[in-house]
């Protein structure tokens, strides 16, 4: 199974974090938005598209990445993303990637979130939100995640 994971890090390295732990499962590399040759997206089973919430959404560097991907077919993706916030149930910070991955043709399968450490705006003040985010926990969660997606795409693979 061929894997690779696109992730945008910036404030506190707690997605990348995440990436690294997922990509450790999955044998995949971890690059930025702007070392991907989308043409190049169709030759993978499976891609991951991660980033810290900013400003209660994405990067804008994945959603630029997302706009300017070929049409594939066959490929499998998932999101992820640390947050600061917890998650607000009518605000789906996924959504407006998911979507264009799926017009794209991508096979959407899974999403995974955690908290992170965050000092953005009045966090800072205080020191932060959610020191030591993410966790043990949270990373072993990622790793799970990863192994469920591993099954899913190649289930013959053996485990890494």
């Amino acid at each position: 199974m061929k894997s690779l994971i696109v992730c945008v890090s910036k404030s506190h390295g707690n997605t990348r974090r995440v990436a690294d732990r997922m990509a450790a499962v999955l044998g995949a590399e971890v690059v930025d938005p702007e070392s991907v040759e989308p043409d190049k997206l169709r030759d993978y089973d499976l891609v991951g598209f991660g980033s810290g919430i900013y400003y209660m959404a994405f990067d804008a560097r994945i959603r630029r990445l997302i706009g300017r991907l070929p049409a594939v077919e066959g490929v499998r993706a998932f999101t992820f993303f640390t947050s600061g916030a917890r998650e607000v149930p009518l605000l789906d910070y996924t959504k407006p990637i998911r979507k264009p991955l799926g017009d794209k043709g991508f096979e959407l399968c899974g999403s995974f979130s955690c908290r992170g450490f965050d000092t953005v705006g009045p966090f800072g003040f205080v020191g932060g939100i959610n020191r030591g985010r993410p966790n043990d926990r949270d990373l072993d969660r990622a790793a799970a995640f990863a192994e469920d997606l591993r099954r899913q795409v190649a289930p013959s693979a053996p485990a890494t």
